[in-house]
């Protein structure tokens, strides 16, 4: 492939790429396409991302074939290889020639060898100081990756990690924004049902939340749901309950 033929090509699948950020997308389908850009415009064999989970353990999430040799290979990686490594230095890990991998990565030695891997390369996918896992990619051939492919399996990594990080940030954001409107729709209950005590019972509107409150504490249930009855009429609270 020439040098044009190439940069077209990672252009091309860096702005597809782009564009899906813009829209409402899914995370996985996003890293599919980019495991899949990296074996067909890199030209190496085979690609996956492994992301650390809440202890820290890296798990395979995508790779270019569901097939059992390559999981096997991935994993083997993430316990003792080249994709833990690079995990835990947040730095890329080259490994030429696998047959001379340290004694130390014996079991993922082994198995990348039996399933026709001969070298590959890890790049972490990194915010800042922030490692979340790593992009990995295996070839047949030895030797070291070409320093084109190498800037594009960062630039890569850094799609990967921007759009992990871009959909997460978008969850949160829209889970508090929901925290946000029930704390309001709860509070717009509390205050129709302190009008209703209020007029029920014929205490001051800062008794009836008293009312209202003292009746949630005894019964162990929370405000929200004791102004919700009380509106819909579920319940009725009398001055007993100052």
């Amino acid at each position: 492939m020439s040098e044009t033929t190439f940069d077209s090509r990672l252009l091309g699948i860096l702005t597809t790429l782009a564009d899906t950020l813009v829209d409402d997308y899914d995370i996985v389908d996003l890293l599919q396409t980019l495991v899949d850009a990296c074996r067909d415009v890199l030209g190496i064999s085979a690609a996956g991302i492994l992301l650390a989970d809440e202890t820290g353990e890296l798990e395979l999430i995508v790779s270019t074939s569901e097939a059992s040799r390559l999981v096997e290979v991935m994993q083997l990686g993430a316990e003792a290889g080249p994709c833990i490594e690079c995990f835990r230095t947040g730095a890329p890990v080259s490994v030429p020639a696998i047959a001379d991998a340290p004694v130390e990565w014996s079991g993922f030695r082994a198995e990348a060898l039996a399933q026709g891997f001969n070298s590959v390369y890890a790049v972490p996918l990194r915010l800042r100081e922030t490692t979340i896992g790593t992009l990995n990619l295996l070839n047949t051939e030895e030797g070291l990756l070409d320093e084109s492919p190498q800037m594009a399996a960062r630039a890569f990594a850094d799609v990967a990690t921007i759009g992990i990080l871009h959909e997460r940030s978008l969850r949160e954001s829209e889970l508090l924004t929901q925290q946000l409107q029930h704390a309001l729709n709860s509070r717009v209950r509390i205050e129709q049902a302190k009008g209703v005590v209020s007029y029920t019972t014929g205490v001051s509107i800062g008794d009836a939340f008293d009312v209202i409150r003292q009746y949630a504490r005894r019964h162990q249930l929370p405000l929200s749901v004791v102004a919700t009855r009380i509106v819909d009429r579920e319940l009725r609270l009398d001055r007993s309950a100052l």
